[in-house]
């Protein structure tokens, strides 16, 4: 039996904000197709974006920073919020100098995503090629960041170990890269 999308659809009956840090969590209710109300609460945040980052020696980039969520230190991809109005491309290329200190040769979106279904925060992959560093880190003032490379065997094992906060956007910039090959 097939569904139109309509048939599926929710209807917003109300909505009631509580502002949190970065984020802000807005209760919903629906009303669901069958008639019943249901309540949901939304993260809404700003488009983020990160970056999976070669140099020109074709390591990869990664920076330590200590994450609330997981509770430790991690070693993650360079990124961070767009600002409104900002370009993606542009705000990639900011976080990257701004995290690490290297400045990209290339940049390309290679994927844009949700973060989770009950979130409108949108989140943006870049690949980076050719990578220089050209000046030391200027991280905002709540971040701590320590930024690395490693060999592209190292970094394709840690991306694809999932000990980082993101996951899909380090898989999306590995397959972009060609350096998910499928194995026989």
């Amino acid at each position: 039996m097939t569904e139109s999308r309509e048939a599926l659809a929710w209807t917003l009956k109300s909505e009631h904000p509580d502002p949190a840090g970065y984020l802000t969590v807005r209760r919903r209710t629906y009303v669901q197709p069958d008639g019943k109300d249901s309540d949901w609460d939304i993260l809404d945040g700003p488009r983020t974006v990160a970056l999976v980052a070669f140099t020109e020696e074709g390591r990869g980039i990664l920076v330590r920073q200590y994450r609330p969520g997981p509770g430790k230190v991690l070693a993650e991809l360079p990124g961070g919020a767009i600002e409104p109005g900002e370009d993606v491309l542009h705000a990639a290329a900011r976080e990257l100098l701004e995290e690490t200190g290297y400045r990209a040769g290339t940049t390309e979106v290679v994927m844009r995503t949700y973060l989770a279904s009950y979130a409108t925060h949108r989140r943006y992959a870049v690949l980076a090629r050719d990578c220089r560093k050209i000046a030391e880190p200027t991280p905002d003032a709540e971040e701590f960041v320590d930024p690395f490379t490693l060999d592209q065997d190292a970094y394709t094992e840690h991306l694809l170990g999932g000990e980082y906060t993101d996951a899909d956007v380090g898989l999306a910039g590995l397959v972009a890269a060609g350096l998910l090959v499928r194995r026989s």
